[in-house]
């Protein structure tokens, strides 16, 4: 026991001190925030803690697969917490399915419009860039690896590509949308995770922190989707009016907020946004044996289509024009000159193209190219029209046995 309990220390305390050295000491001030003011806490030391005893209790008593099957039937923000849960977890739910008090239905409002106009932007940069750059996120993916959604990634990336849809449908948070049900079943999911992988001897063995999904973790993906998005869209010169586009930063805040985010974390302006995702984001970009391993699972989502014949080529090469060289190398991911040149001259041209106005049925062959292959990662990525359950796991990745 003696052993063992130095052993857990020694453990501890190498994954503090490798976190002093990977992670950039949080200095963004709490004054950019949408509340304007906050402790100052390091996010990377707040998790959920609401959540998090809660669901532990769940785990701890076997209560998850009779709360999962209550919770299946509950999707619409409109419908009533179900009462079939444990009186901790029904209060638990009932406060955080209620949306922030600066919430504004306008922006929401112009959220979609936002979507409306660039969707098809929208559908490809969340599968293509984000969810490509999530393997290139060390903590993102070693916590995806070994939790139980890495035994199982195509479930994975369409529970994830629910959030991502919901959140650009008319309504999202309101009564006939998903957007706040969702949040909050990914609240829960997290809790569990954040429960269940320091069991794991792997993810132990392989992570740089003690618990993982903190605070500062979460707003790290949050920046992976609405920061990168609209930073690829500053780069290819596309315009957006100024109401839409703090809506479009609106839906994004909000969804932090439901997130369990505190909003002392959650930048007010696309300006505070880009300069808290240059500190958090940007420099933890790198390689690891789990981030190339669940990109190559990802890459090979093609295969029902054509065997990965064209599709595997066509999303390396994609790939490697939104992330650049860099990030590329790190994912390993194989060059295809001809394929690569195609898309990095040929893309924003064709951006330029669909933005100029001009019908689509007037573009040249190539441009059409570009417009089926978007259309076709939006189905691959976002996964619409598929029934998707987000549901509690109670374990880890059965392939890496604690």
């Amino acid at each position: 026991m003696a052993d063992l309990s130095r052993r857990k220390l020694l453990i501890a305390g190498g994954a503090v001190g490798a976190a002093a050295l990977t992670t950039p000491l949080w200095t963004w001030p709490a004054s950019a925030s949408i509340a304007r003011s906050g402790a100052g806490a390091d996010p990377s030391t707040v998790w959920d803690p609401e959540a998090d005893q809660v669901v532990a209790d769940l785990i701890q008593h076997g209560d998850v697969d009779a709360v999962n099957d209550a919770l299946r039937g509950w999707t619409r923000n409109d419908q009533p917490t179900p009462t079939a849960l444990p009186s901790d977890l029904y209060a638990f739910i009932e406060q955080a399915r209620q949306l922030p008090s600066w919430a504004n239905e306008a922006k929401l409002a112009d959220a979609f419009e936002f979507t409306q106009r660039w969707g098809l932007y929208l559908g490809v940069l969340y599968g293509m860039n984000s969810g490509m750059m999530s393997t290139a996120i060390p903590r993102e993916a070693r916590a995806v690896y070994y939790s139980y959604g890495g035994s199982d990634m195509r479930d994975r990336i369409k529970k994830t590509a629910k959030l991502g849809y919901d959140i650009g449908v008319n309504g999202a948070f309101g009564p006939s949308g998903e957007m706040i049900v969702t949040c909050v079943k990914t609240r829960l999911i997290h809790a569990a995770v954040r429960h269940l992988l320091p069991q794991s001897p792997h993810w132990v063995a392989a992570a740089d922190e003690e618990i993982p999904i903190s605070q500062r973790d979460i707003m790290v993906t949050w920046h992976s989707l609405a920061s990168s998005v609209w930073q690829k869209l500053d780069e290819w010169d596309v315009e957006r009016p100024a109401d839409l586009s703090e809506g479009y930063l609106h839906v994004w805040q909000v969804t932090a907020h439901m997130l369990g985010v505190r909003d002392e974390y959650i930048p007010a302006t696309w300006g505070d946004a880009l300069s808290q995702r240059e500190q958090v984001l940007v420099p933890l970009l790198a390689h690891t044996d789990e981030g190339v391993a669940l990109a190559d699972i990802l890459l090979d989502f093609g295969a029902e289509i054509d065997g990965t014949l064209f599709t595997r080529p066509a999303l390396e090469s994609m790939s490697r024009f939104m992330l650049g060289d860099q990030v590329a190398e790190w994912l390993e991911l194989p060059r295809h000159p001809a394929l690569d040149t195609t898309i990095k001259v040929g893309w924003p041209v064709f951006v330029a193209f669909r933005e100029s106005g001009q019908p689509l049925s007037l573009a040249p062959p190539t441009y059409w190219m570009f417009d089926e292959f978007i259309r076709k990662a939006v189905l691959l990525f976002l996964a619409r029209g598929e029934q998707i359950s987000i549901e509690i796991p109670t374990g880890n990745n059965p392939g890496y046995p604690s």
